[in-house]
């Protein structure tokens, strides 16, 4: 299969996401500018961790503008998976693909270092290869991390199974000591209702190898492979049907 590794200028983590796809996984993967207006075939795209345009009035604000973008917004809608990791969380936040916003962390300080997140869902393509309740080490590396959104917001998140990781202790428990930011409801990731588009603040491409301190982030890039090369088999019905419908009536079929 083929990924998408979206460069913005300041990105910083898009060779870790070329590394991790072709080096670990074997699979082919394609650094794509931003200015670019193409995925050019790519059959899973990934927003990697940086400082996109500096940062410059909030993360992700002026990222959401690049001509990529519009490709991104149609294949997602389309129903193609997107992964958007720590900046590339934040610019999946500015262009509304994901709903919340990002502030300073709550010590306003940059954070680095390994956290333990709970994957709270298994059926987004990029948490398939997972099982309920599994914990993963990971390093995360940011200093405006701390996910809001309003109370009605967070409710229909979690009615909606929308919640796809958050940062526990090691027994996967969500405390106020495991939260390295001071998201609300512990939130690390989480996705959009049709579940295609997933974004995360800590870094799984940079957990792929133990030589690196972790390779529990490999499971998160071997669920998309498993869920492009395994189409319908790779999850249930009712979730395929809801990743594939809008994609059927872009294409015509």
């Amino acid at each position: 299969m083929k990924f998408a590794v979206v460069v913005f200028p300041g990105s910083n983590s898009d060779h870790d996401a070329q590394y991790a796809a072709e080096r670990v996984l074997g699979q082919q993967a394609e650094f794509i500018w931003h200015k670019d207006t193409s995925l050019r075939g790519a059959d899973a795209v990934i927003l990697p961790g940086g400082f996109a345009h500096g940062d410059y009035l909030r993360t992700g604000a002026i990222a959401r503008f690049s001509p990529i973008m519009d490709a991104v917004r149609k294949f997602a809608e389309a129903g193609g998976p997107v992964l958007g990791i720590c900046n590339g969380f934040q610019v999946l936040l500015e262009a509304g693909m994901l709903p919340g916003a990002m502030l300073r962390n709550r010590g306003v300080k940059f954070v680095c270092e390994h956290v333990i997140v709970k994957v709270e869902q298994t059926d987004t393509p990029f948490t398939l290869a997972c099982h309920p309740g599994q914990t993963l080490r990971i390093p995360i590396a940011h200093g405006e991390g701390n996910y809001y959104a309003e109370p009605d917001v967070i409710a229909r998140l979690e009615k909606n199974r929308q919640i796809i990781f958050r940062y526990t202790n090691a027994a996967g428990v969500p405390t106020d000591e495991s939260n390295p930011n001071g998201s609300v409801a512990n939130i690390a990731g989480l996705c959009n209702e049709r579940r295609n588009v997933v974004g995360l603040m800590p870094h799984p491409e940079r957990a792929c190898e133990l030589a690196v301190g972790s390779a529990d982030g490999l499971v998160v890039l071997e669920s998309v492979v498993r869920a492009v090369k395994g189409g319908r088999g790779a999850f249930s019905e009712d979730t395929f049907d809801l990743m594939t419908s809008t994609r059927e009536s872009v294409l015509g079929k």
